[in-house]
């Protein structure tokens, strides 16, 4: 199968490359597909993408005349994709539903210790050579309530590691985590009273019509003062402007993202030498408080790994016979 991988990154062609064992015929773009880029799959029976890509109705119908019958996708979400107008023109698509879960649930806990302990400040004053203490006081998270919102595999894998600091566990999903639920003390609640209890929120949902903007005025209102927020899912399921509002009234003690809801045209390029117009992402990166990554959970060997090998197996089973079991239209 002859297939055109676009946004292709420096840390994930090899990985690409390794797992296909030359079955496939693999081209690399640097380019991310949108209206301008996607004439450049013409002659390929398959593109590759990443969540930078933009897959909505006018590109998918020019991948269409291209020739284009699958997509697929180097990602657990798919939101960047029009699965409805795909179906509509048979291009299949399929994501990677899971892989490496503990490589994002683990920065998320970076996220939360960093912020916690004030580490970045702390190594800001040591360098100008302040020794004070004063600003760097934190609090111990044994005891502490975590409130986690969406117990998918990630959301397990965060909740076992906070059982082992001693935490106590409330959560919210739309279905309980049974095997969950037999292995560590958890309590499933509503989404508003996880909010008024918990000391800390990590969020581990997908993104899609029910939970875009699913953290919002409404919901950081009922939140304890000085709750530490971590968004490690999609930037999307946050309101931006209202997180803004409750760090700057001082609802949210810190907040921990490697997610931003309109971080397509920032993150995953250099822009040491074009600025970035984005008031809204500058404006929350200034806060002392908040901690930005640039969406690099998923940034470990053993995820690289599972993502090029399910991207891969995806491909053959298309290949072999048209049908792959991660199809998600």
């Amino acid at each position: 199968m002859k297939v055109l991988v676009y946004s292709i990154l420096g840390f994930d062609k090899a990985f690409l490359e390794k797992a296909a064992h030359g079955n496939h015929e693999l081209v690399f773009t640097e380019q991310p597909l949108n209206e301008s880029t996607a004439a450049l799959a013409k002659g390929f029976d398959a593109v590759s993408l990443f969540t930078s890509d933009d897959a909505s109705e006018t590109v998918l119908q020019k991948l269409y005349t291209c020739g284009v019958k699958y997509i697929a996708l180097r990602s657990v979400g798919y939101d960047h994709v029009d699965l409805v107008r795909a179906k509509s023109l048979a291009i299949k698509v399929a994501n990677v539903p899971a892989y490496s879960p503990h490589a994002i649930a683990e920065l998320a806990v970076a996220l939360l210790l960093a912020l916690n302990r004030k580490l970045v400040l702390g190594q800001t004053l040591m360098q100008i050579g302040d020794y004070r203490l004063d600003h760097l006081v934190g609090f111990d998270l044994y005891g502490k309530t975590i409130g986690i919102v969406g117990t998918g595999k990630i959301g397990v894998a965060f909740a076992k590691i906070m059982h082992g600091f001693g935490c106590k566990i409330v959560a919210f999903d739309i279905e309980e985590n049974k095997e969950l639920l037999d292995e560590i003390p958890i309590t499933y609640v509503s989404l508003e009273d996880l909010c008024a209890t918990a000391d800390v929120i990590s969020v581990h949902y997908l993104l899609n019509g029910t939970t875009n903007h699913l953290f919002n005025k409404s919901t950081f209102a009922l939140m304890k003062k000085g709750v530490i927020f971590i968004n490690t899912a999609r930037g999307g399921i946050v309101n931006t402007k209202d997180l803004l509002e409750a760090i700057e009234n001082k609802t949210i003690g810190a907040a921990g993202l490697d997610v931003y809801e309109k971080e397509k045209p920032i993150f995953f390029q250099d822009h040491t030498d074009s600025p970035i117009h984005d008031n809204l992402f500058l404006k929350l990166r200034s806060h002392p408080n908040v901690m930005i990554t640039g969406h690099q959970g998923f940034l470990t060997n053993e995820a690289l790994e599972g993502i090029a090998h399910t991207t891969i197996a995806n491909l053959n089973a298309w290949a072999y016979n048209g049908i792959s079991g991660n199809e998600v239209n």
